[in-house]
Parts: structure tokens; C-alpha cells; sequence
């Protein structure tokens, strides 16, 4: 059960009266207690706010959809499911967009310290475990999506496989240069592709080559972007020695990537990663990442948790299939 007021009275041994003049600002609180009672209050995940609405006992017919960036196919494919699943619910949907240069995990756990609503619903945030484990002692139901943990209910995907999978099929065309066209290079789904696509090479006898890791300058949704893909190829089409093949870690990355080889009258082979609706349409071999499915099993995963909150924890791994098209045979 959430934290009360008289928790923290206990806690800290003070009377209940001195804990609500600290949270009414009143100044006839000695700063040193203040700061005690606020530290208290933090660890054991309780805002002021959540008392004041009677969080403990109210149900808020409420979920919240915390992501990073909504300008995004990927996270518009998600929220199609999510609010599917909503449809016939009488549950009202929130979305929070998080800033990843303010400190994700400092504007999750302020979020979430205030309850205003049921359930979160956390998508590609890739907060760390050590983080996740601290989000447990609020003690609401919270659902992971792009992101798997121990910790919470979770729906992920096996990228380093995607990677693997996409690589290995252009070796298997006879291809051994083959381009990394990357999106940041911090983005952990980017890393787990990279690692698949190694694991690839390795397996042929291939070592990496740090010149086929290219992306572009644009740096905007971690360049998973039409212009990063579009700048990254030109980079590609310029080299001494141009790549045989290419895996692209987007589907949005490879549109402004095949618009660069035909102002250049090029072609290359390409798969991409994603399977955006958009693929089927301009022949674009990709891993197919189940987004929209991914965003209906997390929302279910998070009612579920609000309906019982002690009910064993769910974790599904999608697994990649690669979809055959033009972009790669060549």
C-alpha cells in the first residue's frame, strides 16, 4: 500500500500536525526537521499530492504513456495499440513526453511520485535496473515497453537477433563489406543491433570495420530521422571503397537513404529494421518489429497489474522475422 502521512510522522518522530505544516510551507518548521521529514518522505516514495487526492483508496481511471519523443513512427505504431486496447475501456489515456537531457529517471520518479494516475505505461526510456529497482517502492503498477527487467511487467525486442538475422542474410548473398548505417550511437537499441551484426561477421571470419559504421550529422531523435539516413548514405556513396551491402538500423533512416542513391543513380542492397507500414509500399526489406501488437500486450500487461497488483510478472520477448523485398536483391 502506498505511503501515508502517519508513516512519515513515524518515521521521523514528529507529530502528524508538524508533517502537514511542512508540506503546507509553513515557516514555523526548524529547517533541520523540515529537511529530515522531506528526506523521509522521498525514500519512501510519498508526495503530498497523493495524500491530498487520496491516491491509497481512489481509483483514477487513469494511465499515463511516458516516452521520449512522439514525432516518432515507432511510438506512433505503439500508442495505435495502446489506445486500441483503451477502447472499450472507460480509462482516460495521458501522454508525457520526457526530456533525455534533463535526466530521464529524475522525471520518471517525480512523475510517478505523484500518482496522478492508475498505471504508467514506460516506452523506450531504458532506464537502468538499478534505476527500475527503485521505482518498485512506490509500489504502482508500471509496464515496460522497448525495455525488458525483472522488475516490472515487460514487452521487448531481441534486437542483437535482428541485427544478427539482417547481416547474416546479406553474407549469405556473398556480400562482405557491409555498411552499419547507425543512429546514435549511444541509442541502445542501435548498440544491440551493432552486437548482432558483429556476431554476424564473426561468424564468416569478418572482422568490423570501423569505416562501415556510418551515420549521419543530424542527430535529432537520436538520428533515427529521414535526413540522418539521407546524410549517411551520401557519406557511403562518396567512399573509396563503397559498401557491397547495407543494413540500416531504421526504416524512417532507410527512406531518406534510398532518396540519396536515387539522386545518385545508385543502387546498393539494403534491409532496414522496423517494418513501418510505409516498407511494404517502397519494396524495403526489414526486420519486422511487431509495434503495434508490442503496444497492445504492454497496455494489457499494466491493467491487468491495476486490477492485481500481486499477480506474477509477465515478460515477452518478440523475436525477429526478416521480410523480403526489392531494397536488398539486387
Amino acid at each position: 500500500m502506498p505511503k501515508t502521512i502517519y508513516d512519515i510522522a513515524k518515521e521521523a518522530g514528529v507529530s502528524i500536525a508538524t508533517v502537514s505544516r511542512v508540506f503546507n510551507s509553513s515557516n514555523s518548521v526548524k529547517e533541520s526537521t523540515r529537511e529530515k521529514i522531506l528526506k523521509i518522505a522521498d525514500d519512501l516514495g510519498y508526495h503530498p499530492q497523493a495524500y491530498a487526492q487520496g491516491l491509497a483508496s481512489k481509483k483514477k481511471n487513469s494511465i499515463m504513456l511516458l516516452v521520449p519523443v512522439m514525432s516518432n513512427y515507432f511510438f506512433t505504431e505503439i500508442l495505435r495499440g495502446t489506445q486500441d486496447v483503451l477502447a472499450d475501456e472507460n480509462i482516460e489515456l495521458t501522454i508525457l513526453n520526457i526530456n533525455q537531457e534533463k535526466g530521464v529517471f529524475r522525471q520518471v520518479e517525480q512523475i510517478i511520485k505523484r500518482q496522478w494516475a492508475d498505471g504508467y505505461l514506460l516506452v523506450s526510456l531504458h532506464l537502468s535496473q538499478q534505476e527500475l529497482q527503485k521505482l518498485k517502492r512506490y509500489k504502482v503498477p508500471i509496464s515496460l515497453l522497448d525495455d525488458h527487467s525483472t522488475h516490472f511487467d515487460s514487452v521487448s525486442f531481441n534486437n542483437e537477433q535482428g541485427g544478427y538475422t539482417a547481416t547474416k542474410y546479406l553474407l549469405n548473398k556473398g556480400y562482405k563489406r557491409i555498411v552499419f548505417l547507425s543512429g546514435s550511437k549511444e541509442a541502445l537499441p542501435n548498440k544491440e543491433r551493432y552486437k548482432g551484426y558483429k556476431k554476424a561477421l564473426a561468424e564468416f571470419k569478418i572482422k568490423p570495420d570501423e569505416s562501415l559504421y556510418i551515420t549521419g550529422d543530424s542527430m535529432d531523435r537520436d538520428g533515427f530521422t529521414e535526413k540522418n539516413g539521407y546524410e549517411a548514405m551520401c557519406k557511403i556513396i562518396s567512399l573509396d571503397e563503397p559498401g557491397e551491402a547495407i543494413f540500416c538500423t531504421s526504416d524512417i533512416k532507410a527512406v531518406g537513404a534510398l532518396k540519396a542513391m536515387n539522386d545518385a543513380n545508385v543502387r546498393i542492397p539494403l534491409i532496414s529494421y522496423d517494418d513501418l507500414s510505409i516498407s511494404e509500399y517502397i519494396g524495403l526489406s526489414t526486420i519486422s518489429q511487431p509495434m503495434y501488437k508490442m503496444g497492445c500486450q504492454a497496455t494489457r500487461h499494466l491493467l491487468n497489474r491495476i486490477d492485481n497488483y500481486d499477480i506474477i510478472i509477465c515478460d515477452h520477448i518478440h523475436n525477429p522475422e526478416l521480410i523480403i523485398r526489392n531494397s536488398s536483391e539486387i
